[in-house]
């Protein structure tokens, strides 16, 4: 890989690699970072990954990237922080907000899944390759994650 098509893929890749960070991580700096090191893995790896599996390499990166940060962070958790489910609930009405709320809900693997799947359009088995599960792992992820935001969600005539 070159410099011209190591930019070429850094045009193609960089705004759906940063909506799955952020989408994750919620903080638009830790999501640039997020990034920014999965491209610097790239290209400090050039010689290694296979051409046609560069996007597939992105996003496992940024998603062990995202993993890391969420783990480093849970070991500094500050005790005057109030944990969200111990607060009543805000009755916002803005459905993007509601989604986000219940997307926090689930766990990494399982946020990380449904947002390949229904965020980005990956397909099972690319998200196989992404996240390093097997085809029936993913699915049942998939499945559980879904089921748990429709439980969170509840019927969306209350909400709206």
């Amino acid at each position: 890989m070159d410099v011209r098509s190591y930019n070429k893929i850094v045009d193609q890749q960089a705004d759906g690699l940063f909506r799955f960070a952020y989408s994750m991580c919620k903080d638009r700096d830790d999501a640039k970072d997020i990034v920014q090191e999965a491209f610097s893995a790239l290209w400090q790896k050039k010689d290694q990954v296979n051409p046609s599996k560069v996007k597939s390499y992105l996003f496992t990166t940024a998603h062990h990237k995202v993993i890391d940060m969420f783990r480093k962070s849970k070991r500094f958790q500050k005790m005057e922080e109030v944990p969200t489910h111990l607060t009543t609930p805000q009755h916002n009405h803005d459905l993007k907000a509601i989604l986000d709320e219940a997307l926090n809900t689930l766990s990494e693997t399982q946020k990380s899944v449904i947002l390949l799947r229904d965020y980005e359009g990956y397909n099972y088995e690319e998200i196989a390759d992404i996240i390093g599960l097997n085809l029936s792992q993913v699915k049942v992820y998939i499945f559980r994650g879904r089921q748990k935001l429709k439980n969170y969600i509840g019927k969306m005539d209350v909400v709206i």
